[in-house]
């Protein structure tokens, strides 16, 4: 992407974002009600296509893993791994999961459990916590992984493989070279992937922010309120800044593996 593009991508993504946190601001209830509408409708009016295309992610994911395809590294033919197999994991976990299944992995079962999604069964029964494990294993396990999975190969192959920016636009490099007219809409797909991400990393970010207040109110009696959920967001940031300055190797690395074992020290400590 040209400079121009870059430019033009990053104002109209930030126009976007600035204009949705504005309102927001300054309209909450509204803004909530009409978020919340969205969402209901297109639970049920695409709802059907999202558990289609997920399952299909996982069949195509399979299939390509257990075809020639599947021997395509993602850099040169003669590349080797750049991080060791655990450091590998505990990335992707940081970066894929992060503070929702810190959260959710215990809330969301817990809710289906206490609140079934199907009306007939029975609140707090051996049904409803089956089907709260059955729903949380598919928001949290494999299929998740699989819609993750198919964005990441494409933007690898297309930046690794044939040397494209990694821009969600660059899957469309071979079509704008040879009709120019889409190459507006290409630029539009990055806005949109630009603000769905920020948007992802903001709803991360305020689980992140209740949940350390929340356990620091339990622990340590920190009140729970505006202030001092701000100054550990600054806090957060702060680490998260010198985190992405430092790079991947000795900063997303390093809190990642660090991550990793306080999570196996958790679950260790559980079981």
């Amino acid at each position: 992407m040209t400079n121009h593009g870059g430019k033009s991508v990053f104002i109209a993504s930030a126009v976007i974002i600035f204009g949705l946190v504005i309102a927001g601001a300054a309209f909450p209830v509204a803004f909530g009600n009409a978020a919340e509408a969205a969402l209901t409708s297109i639970t049920e009016l695409f709802g059907w296509f999202y558990l289609f295309s997920v399952f299909g992610f996982v069949v195509f994911l399979i299939g390509l893993a257990l075809s020639k395809y599947g021997k395509v590294r993602l850099g040169p033919q003669d590349s080797t791994p750049s991080y060791s197999f655990f450091s590998w994991i505990s990335m992707l976990l940081a970066a894929g999961f992060g503070v929702g299944l810190v959260f959710y992995g215990m809330a969301e079962p817990m809710t289906h459990y206490i609140n079934p999604p199907y009306g007939d069964v029975p609140a707090e029964s051996e049904a409803a916590a089956r089907y709260a494990i059955q729903y949380s294993y598919f928001n949290w396990g494999i299929h998740q992984w699989a819609a993750f999975s198919v964005v990441g190969l494409i933007i690898a192959y297309f930046q690794f493989r044939k040397g494209q920016a990694g821009l969600v636009s660059s899957v469309l490099s071979s079509v704008t070279a040879k009709h120019p007219h889409v190459r507006p809409y290409a630029s539009w797909l990055d806005v949109f992937a630009v603000v769905a991400t920020v948007m992802g990393v903001a709803t991360s970010l305020g689980l992140g922010v209740l949940q350390m207040n929340g356990g620091l109110n339990a622990v340590f009696g920190l009140p729970e309120n505006g202030f001092w959920q701000f100054v550990i967001l600054f806090v957060m940031f702060c680490a998260y800044m010198a985190s992405t300055w430092s790079g991947l190797d000795k900063g997303i690395k390093r809190l990642s593996n660090l991550n990793m074992a306080l999570c196996i020290g958790l679950m260790l400590y559980v079981l």
